[in-house]
């Protein structure tokens, strides 16, 4: 959830090689693509979960058949650790006390949360959730204007994140807020700042906590603000719901400064919980790119990210090697996203193409064992991230995206064993599991064309697709030929033995 960035075009420094352009270039039929698989070689066990983010937006709320759809689908899925975020874009469904108290009055109203919130608890019902209220009421910071944001709820408010420092620097301000907020849900309510009794009924589990969001971009927090934030605002959700676990930083950019200094427990308060890292990734092409472009750019972009992370696992490994790692927001945004006026969807491929990167990611970060790899997110639109969404919202049903991830999540899971797997090209990326139903092959066709893959073994017993024939339908079952198989563009693929 933040503003698309330029990033380096690997394909700049490190060109195809000539013969492969005229290969390609001549229409020449590809050669077929092979995979070995070493069943007796464990290479690592798997400890990733596949999960998704909910970002709260007008279209979540009661009445809006986009919401009502993606709730569904959010039942449907059944995954864990799912990510629920309202977000400061849209402050009065995101914001409980959207005022500051008086004497004569406090302005708590979550009569505009609770809709969504609910909606959410019970389409997860059953699962572990990562719950993140991120936005700290922006009047809680010293700003050089009196604070203001729309009227209208369903309006967008880009500018709701003014201030740097706290105006309370003692921070009571700040915990008292998150411990009344947490209260409401966990504890059927809170007394406010003038005594006076606000009843929910409300006695929900917090399994996990996620403390803010992208605070490098919001409110341009220092690595000691946020340290600093975090302990206040996780010891006051602490006394309110005891068994809740912390989620820290959620970095739109993951410098390697802020986790040198977060991840040092002498930087925390004595006893405070490191449960948690998080932050993000989005491939973000350049204007003049199309679909054959994006082929290369997104997983160009994806493999520096993957060294990112390898950097920052070293981090976490030194520091505080007990705290778990989760990706939660992980997609691409196209450069036409949230200009006024661009209502026109990317073309159909796009969603085949963001899956399949999506799936590449899934396997390189289960080589590493990150423990949870969140594709974001469940719902964007017109002027809110549209081609980060995993609903269609013109036919108010899943698109390729989330049944990308329905098959990755219905097929792998923590303890399957990931052993060698070996293809002959960078145009396709494989990996064998062992699973606790069997040996499985997930299979991810890079490029905007058609391959084919050489299968090992024995005929496969099923092997389920999601490419562009599937269109905004579930995965689909199709055959292998002699051993082989022909993989769609920005095919996912699943096959079993």
């Amino acid at each position: 959830m933040f503003r698309p960035n330029r990033r380096w075009d690997v394909r700049a420094v490190v060109p195809i090689s000539i013969a492969a352009f005229f290969c390609v270039a001549a229409g020449h039929a590809q050669q077929a693509l092979k995979v070995k698989i070493d069943w007796e070689q464990t290479t690592v066990v798997s400890r990733s979960t596949p999960s998704l983010q909910v970002v709260v937006n007008p279209q979540l709320r009661p009445g809006e058949p986009l919401g009502k759809a993606a709730f569904k689908a959010l039942k449907d899925l059944g995954a864990e650790y799912v990510r629920y975020v309202p977000w400061f874009p849209y402050p009065k469904l995101v914001v409980a006390e959207l005022e500051p108290p008086t004497p004569q009055k406090t302005s708590w109203d979550f009569s505009l949360i609770d809709p969504m919130t609910k909606a959410f608890f019970a389409a997860t019902e059953g699962h572990t959730t990562v719950m993140n209220f991120s936005t700290i009421p922006e009047w809680m910071f010293k700003t050089s204007k009196p604070v203001a944001y729309p009227p209208d709820p369903n309006q967008v408010d880009w500018r709701y994140t003014g201030g740097t420092e706290l105006r309370d620097p003692s921070g009571k301000e700040l915990g008292d807020y998150y411990s009344r907020l947490v209260s409401w849900y966990v504890d059927g309510g809170f007394t406010d700042e003038n005594g006076v009794r606000h009843t929910s009924g409300y006695h929900y589990k917090l399994p996990v906590w996620e403390v803010l969001n992208e605070v490098d971009l919001e409110h341009q927090t220092t690595p000691e603000q946020y340290t600093a934030r975090y302990d206040i605002i996780a010891s006051a959700i602490h006394k309110v719901s005891p068994e809740t676990k912390f989620m820290g930083l959620a970095l739109g950019f993951p410098a390697p400064k802020y986790f040198e200094y977060f991840l040092n427990h002498a930087h925390h308060k004595p006893g405070i919980p490191l449960d948690y890292i998080s932050y993000h990734f989005y491939a973000s092409p350049s204007r003049d790119e199309n679909l054959d472009n994006w082929q290369y750019t997104f997983f160009d972009q994806a493999d520096g990210f993957l060294n990112t992370v390898r950097f920052i696992e070293a981090i976490r490994k030194r520091l505080s090697p007990q705290t778990k790692t989760d990706l939660d927001e992980l997609g691409v945004i196209l450069p036409t996203d949230n200009k006024p006026g661009d209502t026109t969807p990317p073309p159909a491929a796009y969603w085949n193409a963001a899956g399949s990167l999506y799936a590449y990611l899934y396997i390189e970060l289960s080589k590493m064992q990150i423990d949870i790899i969140g594709m974001s997110q469940l719902v964007g639109f017109p002027t809110q991230f549209p081609s980060v969404s995993m609903m269609d919202w013109t036919q108010n049903k899943p698109n390729a995206r989330y049944w990308v991830l329905k098959l990755i999540k219905d097929s792998f899971h923590p303890g399957d064993k990931l052993v060698h797997t070996y293809v002959n090209s960078g145009d396709l990326a494989a990996q064998a599991f062992l699973t606790g139903t069997g040996r499985k092959l997930l299979l991810v066709n890079k490029r905007n064309r058609i391959s084919q893959v050489d299968l090992p073994g024995p005929a496969p017993a099923k092997v389920l697709t999601v490419d562009p024939g599937t269109g905004d339908g579930p995965a689909r079952s199709v055959k292998s030929t002699g051993g082989a198989i022909a993989l769609a563009p920005f095919a996912v693929t699943v096959v079993s033995w």
